[in-house]
């Protein structure tokens, strides 16, 4: 009897601008291997088609008919590993890794991801720096949870990416519109997570996130990304820096917090993508996720370190241990482009060349609404990279390339107050 093909299994190849990259170092990988590359995914295949053996389109946000789909699959090959960066479905990913007997993130590890509540009851019994905090039913139990912690507070959805539904708190007044807008934002997230908000302690300080692997339980920092946000008292994330000479790689303190972490959390094998604060009393760990950096962070560190995620990726979903030393010195970023009001985009014009332009792209189609927190979240019309041989020649690079973005636009008024929180109709391109 002919054994089934060795297959790597992939649930969700994100979008083309985001993610291409990344599977085209999977793809070279499994081929490398003599795996084929099988991938479920949610949308009709386009340029999927030149990594992918085998594609199966299902609703993967329907877990059941995911885990089914996966399970045929299963029959038809054996699988050597399961790989998924895709926020919402990296609880069942790790579900199937625990199944089919490959290496995951472990499901209590992805629990303590997704579940952002959960991470920091687990990170504050461990002992690790964390803010108070209180997972809030209502606006007196938000109100009385403020009152305890005390102000500015932050408050925010349960499980959500990309700072959606965030925000800053200074008084009860602002904390009642604050737990307004995590609520409602955290009414289009997984069902298990939606309602309610987060109260906790402002951890003031920079802002960063560490993307790095875990290999059977040791965590292994690949790069640091230096974070810009704006629009207080929101956070919308801006930017990013990734620089290969960063010093907190060599910080004790920070990869100490960072793999203590990983440990109370449970998480095995895969790759994760940390926010942290650089507060007066230490690093504070922000949130873990069980996946790469959205944002093209992993991208901006495969330009500035040499390090490819999409190989990495391959390494640890196989059981091998990757290598995370740098190749390449140089600082990468990217800077998103926003409008300064609520409106409907009709063309937007990215340069084509730029000091240390690496690329730049519109992310909506002519027609799409754009609208700022908090009547909407990632309000983007378009993104420029940039490398430089240092973080600050990058931050200048980036400043300019922006500023050839041209954006035609015409002004609209806000929404109506309370109206929920929602995406861009026509956006391009996202990810968590």
């Amino acid at each position: 009897m002919t054994p089934n093909p060795r297959a790597l299994l992939v649930i969700g190849s994100g979008l083309k601008l985001y993610r291409e990259y990344l599977v085209r170092s999977v793809a070279e990988r499994a081929r490398e291997a003599g795996l084929r590359l099988v991938l479920i995914n949610n949308l009709k295949p386009t340029w999927q088609h030149e990594y992918f053996d085998d594609i199966t389109v299902v609703n993967v946000f329907d877990h059941q008919v995911l885990l089914d789909t996966a399970r045929e699959l299963a029959a038809e090959y054996t699988v050597a590993g399961v790989l998924c960066w895709d926020e919402p479905l990296v609880m069942p990913a790790a579900e199937l890794a625990a199944e089919f007997g490959v290496p995951g993130l472990s499901i209590p590890g992805v629990h303590g991801c997704r579940d952002k509540h959960s991470c920091r009851t687990r990170l504050t019994a461990a002992g690790l720096p964390q803010p108070g905090f209180h997972l809030a039913a209502d606006f007196a139990d938000a109100r009385a949870a403020a009152g305890r912690i005390g102000y500015p507070v932050i408050v925010k959805p349960r499980a959500l990416g990309a700072s959606m539904g965030v925000s800053l708190a200074r008084d009860e007044a602002e904390l009642d519109a604050a737990y307004r807008v995590a609520h409602e934002a955290s009414l289009v997230g997984d069902e298990p997570y939606r309602g309610g908000a987060i109260i906790e302690g402002f951890a003031d300080g920079p802002e960063i996130s560490v993307d790095g692997a875990v290999h059977k339980g040791e965590y292994l920092p690949m790069f640091v990304a230096r974070k810009s946000t704006g629009m207080p008292p929101f956070f919308e994330e801006t930017g990013h820096v990734v620089d290969s000479a960063d010093p907190l790689l060599r910080d004790d303190e920070l990869m100490g917090v960072l793999a203590e972490a990983h440990r109370v959390l449970g998480i095995e094998n895969g790759i994760t993508h940390t926010e942290v604060r650089l507060t007066a009393r230490g690093p504070v760990i922000i949130e873990v996720n069980g996946r790469l950096g959205g944002d093209l962070i992993p991208f901006l560190g495969k330009t500035a370190t040499g390090i490819d995620p999409g190989s990495v990726l391959f390494d640890v979903g196989t059981g091998q241990r990757p290598d995370v030393s740098h190749s390449r010195a140089g600082s990468a970023g990217i800077r998103f482009g926003y409008p300064e009001h609520d409106c409907v985009v009709h063309a937007v014009d990215v340069p084509a060349d730029a000091p240390g332009l690496v690329t730049a792209s519109p992310m909506v189609e002519p027609g799409t609404t754009l609208r700022l927190p908090p009547g909407g979240y990632i309000a983007r019309h378009s993104f420029v990279v940039c490398r430089a041989a240092d973080s600050e020649t990058c931050v200048e690079r980036l400043a300019h390339a922006a500023s050839l973005v041209e954006v035609d636009a015409e002004e609209i008024a806000p929404p109506p107050a309370g109206t929920t929180l929602a995406m861009p109709a026509g956006l391009l391109d996202v990810d968590e």
